[in-house]
């Protein structure tokens, strides 16, 4: 009877929430609450003590364990791949994805380092967000303007395969994790992916060839439309680190405006992001002390965040447009602007991204994201799966030019 010795959780880290829908840069979004300290990464496998000590309280077997680890190390004949530190980050990332949850994941090193560069905005990839339709892996959106919009990939394919000839890789995804997943889409710009899509509607597989190039996403892109420029245009990509100083450069400019007579909150294809920053431009739509999200454990206790301040467009009237690519943090707010009777949902339903992952630094500069709860809107709905169901179900027409939920928007809000 046995156990390993290897992880060590820094406990001096705030615990910290996080809503996860992945962007892949593919970029690789996570939504994260309060507090969330962006990872520093250190390349490459570090050494690693290994303890056979008796596990604590565990009525769990350990000698299949290291029978097997024994082996490897006695019989295998390439030696050369009997690298310690790399079976025992192995090891880790089975006994996390037995646990059957996509979203709770190990994250080594370099893939820690990937999750950072997201973080920042700024990566080299195709410019694609993925996330798991039940168990396979799908697309929740390409990025506005990136490769991957531009090869005619769309919100709801699956991905069946990748495949990237200068790494030799060539992956079905069945069972891929989403930091694999990742890992085997990203790449240096100027190189090529090659991805085996699944689309609705289509009887048979077909394959998009996507050249990388280096992707910078701001979190919030704001423009005008209406008579008058009187009604807002709010593009909101993401829920990342920057988003906080974007929305506040760009409220104050809206709060300037003497003639302005609505806002549209778009968050179409976002995939989420910290929760403390869908919490954060919540605020500003709502009145004070007013309920924005609930965090419920698994206990059934309950966590409501609620407004923490005077919001300074909670007069203005609001539209937020949805669809099947708006994710986690993306529909936090969706859920909470309308749950307080503040806007009218326009689009398609939404992604359905119900639970929250708390991320922890462990020892050799890995990282560890663990699902601690599920969310639900004010009025109680969890979405997962499911997701948000606009008020007004509108398609945006892939065969017109006219963004069809978007003038929607303008013709509420103008009237």
């Amino acid at each position: 009877m046995s156990k390993i010795n290897f992880l060590k959780f820094n406990l001096r880290l705030v615990r910290n929430a996080l809503t996860l829908a992945i962007i892949v840069s593919v970029s690789f979004g996570l939504g994260y609450t309060s507090g969330f300290k962006g990872y520093k990464a250190s390349l490459g496998f570090p050494e690693v003590k290994i303890s056979r000590e008796i596990p604590q309280n565990q009525n769990v077997d350990f000698e299949l364990f290291w029978k097997v680890w024994d082996t490897l190390g006695a019989k295998y004949y390439d030696k050369s791949k009997i690298i310690p530190s790399e079976m025992v980050y192995g090891a880790i990332r089975g006994m996390v994805s037995a646990l059957g949850d996509p979203y709770t994941v190990f994250l080594p090193p370099q893939e820690k380092k990937v999750v950072q560069e997201d973080l920042q905005g700024t990566f080299e990839g195709v410019g694609i967000q993925i996330g798991f339709k039940g168990t396979r892996l799908a697309v929740i959106a390409p990025l506005p303007g990136t490769p991957a919009e531009k090869a005619g990939v769309r919100a709801g394919d699956l991905i069946l395969v990748i495949k990237d000839e200068s790494r030799k890789i060539n992956e079905g995804t069945d069972g891929i994790s989403i930091t694999d997943a990742v890992e085997a889409i990203r790449g240096p710009a100027g190189t090529s992916v090659t991805l085996t899509l699944l689309r609705e509607g289509k009887d048979e597989p077909f394959e998009v060839e996507v050249v990388r190039q280096s992707i910078n996403v701001p979190s919030i892109v704001l423009e005008y439309r209406g008579d008058g420029d009187s009604i807002a245009y709010i593009k909101v990509l993401k829920f990342s680190a920057e988003t906080s100083s974007e929305w506040e450069k760009a409220v104050i400019e809206l709060v300037k405006k003497t003639n302005l007579k609505g806002v549209i909150l778009d968050v179409r294809n976002n995939p989420g992001g910290y929760l403390e920053k869908a919490v954060e431009l919540s605020s500003d739509f709502l009145e004070n002390k007013d309920t924005v999200v609930i965090e419920e454990g698994g206990d059934g206790t309950r966590n409501e965040y609620k407004v923490e301040k005077i919001g300074r467009l909670r007069k203005v009237d609001v539209v937020v447009l949805i669809n099947e690519g708006s994710a986690s943090a993306s529909e936090i707010l969706a859920g909470a602007l309308r749950d307080n009777n503040r806007a009218e949902l326009v689009g398609e339903t939404t992604f359905g991204k119900g639970t929250i992952q708390e991320p922890m630094d462990v020892d050799g500069g890995a990282g560890l994201h663990i699902t601690i709860a599920k969310w639900l809107t004010p009025n109680g709905l969890w979405v997962n799966e499911g997701g948000l169901k606009p008020d007004i179900e509108i398609e945006d027409k892939e065969d017109t030019e006219e963004d069809e939920q978007l003038e929607k928007a303008v013709e509420l809000l103008g009237s």
